[in-house]
């Protein structure tokens, strides 16, 4: 049993539109969502000169894309944690430290992979 209302292209519409209220919100509300936004950036368009095959390409994307993909659901917990209240709770510290973390990952994972690229295409 679906949730009731928009149905079809309707929903594919109203959906899109719900995803860019997101791009907005982040964009005016999350400055490391902007930064990181500035870095994907000057990196995908970079992916196209460093990668040396379609793999590779992907790759360089793909990592630039997840750190967005992770600020965004960092930044949708921390939204969530603040609805719920502003004042010091442990799990709502940890959610945001959490969330924090797997920014992190992410970003070392990018780093990890253009290293990993860089040192292939120039070094090895």
């Amino acid at each position: 049993m679906g949730k009731p209302g928009d149905v079809g292209i309707r929903r594919i519409v109203a959906a899109a539109r719900y995803s860019l209220q997101g791009f907005r919100f982040a964009w005016r509300n999350e400055a490391a969502f902007r930064q990181e936004l500035l870095l994907a950036v000057l990196l995908v368009p970079a992916s196209f000169w460093l990668g040396r095959n379609a793999l590779e390409i992907a790759m360089l994307v793909a990592t630039c894309l997840f750190v967005l993909i992770v600020e965004l659901v960092n930044s949708a917990i921390e939204a969530i944690v603040d609805r719920v209240g502003r004042e010091h709770h442990e799990l709502a510290g940890a959610a945001k430290d959490l969330g924090s973390a797997a920014v992190l990952l992410s970003l070392l994972l990018l780093g990890v992979v253009w290293c990993a690229v860089i040192y292939s295409r120039f070094l090895a």
